[in-house]
């Protein structure tokens, strides 16, 4: 029997017949030569099929096939170092599973495509090349966050998607129906982390997160995903010190194992090597300092926008912390710093390159009686959080964590312009489809 072969493994079958099971990425033809590319979601390998060697009525199958044609190829592997990925098939027989007619092709073809024809086809636009690099990387980033934590102890918590009240502020939140009565999509696991950390010691959740917030900016979805880990006994230099392991972490295993998928995406990979800790860090006092001096019209006090960001990473080579942001704009439970209590023990990691915020986080709230008078401050209901109060009232402890969004993460190691293309089906402010 031919062996049923990934185009990834075909080096392991050089002189080998191997059956191919994919689609027509595309066909070139050279006299009595077909030249066709074939694609199965592991890679593209280029066939041969030569005129006199097959009988006529595969050539012809052949040369007839139309792009993201289904089909069975077999053939014999052969060394080529000039061919894609180094070898190529000589085709004995080609099964067709599907024929697109050629009067109603595949509608996205190799000629240019606005930006909004290709997000309502992105249910076919991510067979392209350049969009299954993309996916390759963010798998790897995925897996690397796992293994980053799962190999230093943390425990795996899932968080509710359906919450009962905010936790990142009552402007962004998405109400839905529940039953008889009403609930949201979560903003954040990280008040049920703290209570898995009061558990387990540290812990870490990885899901979707909702945002209700109306911006049309490139950095922003709706819809995305976040690995959230929360440590108890810990503060803000233990979580600053951990997000710069991860970022570091994910970056180097990145660099591992997809350089093939950032050549494809033309990233400049000498930028991602100098990804190595200590990254530079900043006060918000110092921040706002200098971007005055670059001409921004920050005052103190106010939350950065993200121009503000762009300007404080764009000489940076590595990621920069901000710490110690005004408590008035950061989250209810954010605790304050004891010797100033004007600003909280937060951070904000900024990407380099102009990609902006991929971490936020900070030392949480221990004390009960603070934590009670921020929920009036911030006209939380008090009735929702009970539970969350009680992790105050039984064992309470000093603890820190934060939360690193994947797809902007995505987008600065890929170097993409918009968040768009970090996810498989974006969801955006004017998008809800495909």
């Amino acid at each position: 029997m031919t062996p049923t072969v990934e185009i990834r493994r075909v080096s392991e079958h050089a002189g080998q017949e191997v059956t191919l099971q994919g689609w027509l990425y595309n066909l070139r033809e050279s006299g009595k030569l077909l030249f066709p590319l074939f694609r199965d979601g592991t890679g593209i390998m280029q066939g041969v099929v030569v005129k006199s060697a097959i009988p006529p009525e595969i050539f012809a199958r052949v040369r007839g096939l139309t792009q993201e044609s289904s089909l069975r190829v077999t053939g014999k592997v052969r060394a080529d170092q000039r061919a894609p990925g180094g070898y190529e098939l000589d085709v004995s027989n080609v099964e067709v599973l599907q024929l697109i007619p050629a009067d109603a092709p595949y509608p996205i073809t190799p000629k240019e495509h606005g930006i909004e024809y290709l997000m309502d086809h992105r249910h076919l636009w991510l067979r392209s090349t350049r969009q299954r690099a993309i996916l390759g990387v963010r798998h790897e980033i995925i897996k690397a966050v796992r293994d980053f934590f799962d190999d230093r102890g943390f425990t795996l918590v899932d968080t509710p998607i359906f919450t009962p009240a905010a936790c990142e502020g009552t402007t962004t939140l998405f109400e839905v129906n529940y039953f008889d009565d009403k609930a949201y999509l979560t903003q954040s696991g990280q008040l049920y982390n703290e209570a898995a950390a009061m558990a387990v010691g540290k812990t870490y959740s990885f899901g979707p997160t909702f945002r209700a917030e109306k911006s049309k900016t490139r950095r922003h979805l709706t819809e995305f995903w976040m690995v959230e880990p929360e440590v108890a006994f810990a503060h803000l230099e233990d979580t600053m010190a951990l997000g710069e392991e991860l970022v570091a972490f994910v970056m180097a295993r990145v660099l591992e194992k997809r350089r093939q998928e950032l050549t494809t995406l033309e990233r400049k990979i000498e930028n991602l090597e100098k990804i190595r800790p200590p990254f530079p860090r900043l006060s918000y006092d110092e921040a706002v300092k200098i971007l005055q001096g670059k001409g921004s019209e920050i005052q103190w006090g106010g939350d950065f926008g993200g121009t503000d960001e762009t300007l404080l990473s764009e000489n940076s080579e590595k990621p920069i912390l901000v710490h110690r942001y005004p408590s008035q704009i950061k989250a209810f439970y954010m605790a304050p710093d004891p010797a100033r209590p004007e600003v909280a023990l937060c951070v904000d990691m900024l990407a380099p390159e102009g990609y902006g915020e991929i971490i936020g986080g900070g030392e949480r709230l221990a004390d009960l009686a603070l934590l009670e008078q921020r929920l009036r401050e911030h006209g939380l209901p008090r009735q929702a959080f009970e539970w969350y109060l009680d992790l105050r009232r039984y064992g309470t402890v000093p603890h820190a964590g934060f939360g690193m969004g994947i797809e902007r993460v995505v987008a600065w190691i890929c170097g993409l312009e918009h968040v768009r293309e970090t996810i498989p089906f974006p969801r955006m402010l004017n998008r809800l489809t495909p």
